[in-house]
């Protein structure tokens, strides 16, 4: 493949979205709407301030670890539309967990317990429908997107029955959440690292302005940006490890691509299968324990927990190669895309499913380009296989009959 072919299909995603944001000006004009005025409140919205800045990190945290589960599960040839669900049941058990425990516990003790209880229900979660496939052949999206239903469910009813606030119950208003995690179960926030490295000086006060003093003030200045993206992009180096560079996930890539080899090769298929989705339910657990120590700091409503992100994290894994570094980019993408949407929907005053409407397309565009460049890949092949040698052997074998070397071949 050439250099300019190489560099078409890695860019082919970010054609894609200005093809869909393109259309979506159409739209706005056709609405009476001005794009120019819109898409500068959707960026500066989005990137323009550290409260913007901040807004987008949160957003792009659970994304990248959606997305890290998503590509784990294409990898390994199965298709995870239960992300959703698993990064419900993620959070649900965290909040269980962190309010169990009560503040009886130290503070990164506290958190990592919350974390790893997420993180493993998660993966339990996503093992099911794993299972369900490799064992008895289940279409895993019928039974993802179906485990999506019964987490929302399971949730409603814990929250409204053993997870309820005492303090709802107390009141009478029975608004179904869970009680507030103790404060030491808080994930550190960008302004704590700072504070404890010595920077306590406001932008204002160093008289640093422009984009220069908002990126400070997002690092510095209290803010929502938590370390949980820290530790998401810790975990997309470990998946890009775990994928290229150690015997389980070459099984996983080997299942993947051809299963059929795979189990004549000596690999357990049902097993990777399983594992697979197994890994993927882990990260979106984990996204949504991520969460809740780090900004919700209680379970609610599971829609409001979730916020779409089970669904969007599959786009940011496909706008990113379903590669575990590429998604990393794509994620703080996509975050500004959905913060930046907010903004632009409050400054020209169009209706908030237009803005739906600009990340469908967007969506819709990202998917299509990865249909583009599989059939291109696909294409190239079939062309090498029809490519003559091009260099013939210089000794070809002899057919019956032929002369040798002058003279006649023996009967």
């Amino acid at each position: 493949m050439s250099r300019m072919s190489r560099l078409f299909e890695t860019l082919l995603p970010l054609w894609a979205t200005l093809v869909a944001l393109a259309i979506g000006a159409l739209i706005l004009l056709l609405m009476g709407a001005d794009p120019v005025e819109g898409y500068t409140a959707m960026f500066t919205g989005a990137f323009g301030n550290k409260n913007g800045l901040a807004d987008v990190l949160v957003k792009a945290t659970p994304l990248l670890l959606v997305a890290l589960g998503i590509a784990i599960a294409f990898r390994g040839g199965t298709i995870n539309i239960g992300a959703e669900g698993q990064l419900i049941m993620g959070a649900l058990v965290t909040a269980a967990v962190g309010v169990g425990l009560g503040e009886s516990v130290g503070k990164w003790v506290g958190i990592g317990l919350c974390i790893a209880a997420g993180t493993l229900t998660g993966a339990l979660y996503g093992a099911i429908p794993g299972y369900l496939k490799a064992r008895l052949n289940v279409n895993e999206i019928l039974s993802t997107i179906m485990l999506n239903q019964i987490a929302i469910q399971i949730s409603y009813f814990m929250l409204r029955g053993a997870m309820l606030d005492p303090k709802q119950i107390e009141q009478g208003t029975n608004v179904p959440q869970s009680a507030r995690l103790g404060r030491v179960y808080d994930l550190p926030r960008f302004t704590d690292i700072a504070k404890s490295l010595g920077y306590t000086e406001s932008a204002k006060n160093l008289e640093i302005e422009g984009f220069r003093g908002e990126l400070y003030g997002l690092l510095v200045e209290p803010t929502r940006a938590h370390t949980g993206l820290i530790l998401a992009i810790v975990m997309a180096i470990l998946v890009y490890v775990l994928l290229w560079r150690t015997t389980v996930g070459y099984r996983i890539r080997m299942v993947g691509q051809n299963a059929a080899a795979a189990r004549y090769a000596g690999v357990n298929v049902a097993k990777y299968t399983t594992l697979s989705l197994a890994l993927s339910g882990a990260f979106a657990g984990l996204a949504g324990a991520i969460e809740i120590v780090g900004l919700h700091h209680r379970m609610f409503e599971p829609e409001a927990v979730s916020a779409g992100y089970g669904f969007s994290g599959i786009v940011v894994a496909l706008f990113g190669k379903l590669h575990p570094l590429g998604a990393i980019p794509a994620a703080l993408l996509f975050g500004g895309l959905l913060v930046g949407g907010d903004k632009m929907q409050r400054a020209i005053q169009v209706p908030n499913v237009l803005v739906t409407v600009i990340l469908g397309l967007v969506v819709l565009f990202v998917v299509s380009s990865e249909i583009i460049v599989k059939r291109r890949s696909a294409r190239r092949v079939g062309v090498e296989k029809q490519t003559p040698l091009e260099n013939p052997p210089l000794n070809p074998p002899r057919r019956e009959g032929e002369k040798k070397e002058g003279k006649e071949a023996q009967p």
